[in-house]
């Protein structure tokens, strides 16, 4: 996979290689992430086996903000709260998964819950 900057072209790259089935890395304001379509269960796959990592550890779905994140998840007025102090940034809620959520199943591991993060990075 080449090492591109994250300018307008190389974006738009990534998003079709996500709308592809295909995997990104990108950076976020902690760490470099492995990314795909949360809501192809093939992508989500490839990403379990890129990492070697089992089906039964949940991966953290990334949202654009709080209005995406309640289209998955449940969203309590604590989570609320913390989402208010602390989106975008690096903080990641555990909160019951919506059951009319488009997000494949394999993202949760087999639970009812969903990690979700609002990063604050221009690409992530």
């Amino acid at each position: 996979m080449p090492i591109v900057k994250a300018d307008e072209e190389a974006i738009r790259d990534a998003a079709e290689h996500l709308r592809a089935g295909r995997l990104v890395a990108f950076p976020t304001e902690t760490v470099y992430g492995l990314g795909a379509d949360a809501t192809n269960g093939q992508a989500v796959a490839a990403i379990f086996a890129a990492k070697g990592r089992p089906r039964f550890n949940p991966l953290i779905v990334h949202v654009l903000d709080v209005g995406h994140a309640g289209q998955h998840a449940r969203l309590t007025t604590l989570a609320r709260r913390l989402i208010d102090a602390f989106w975008p940034g690096p903080l990641t809620l555990v909160l019951d998964k919506r059951p009319d959520s488009s997000l494949s199943d394999l993202v949760t591991g087999g639970l009812a819950t969903l990690a979700v993060r609002a990063p604050d990075h221009p690409v992530a």
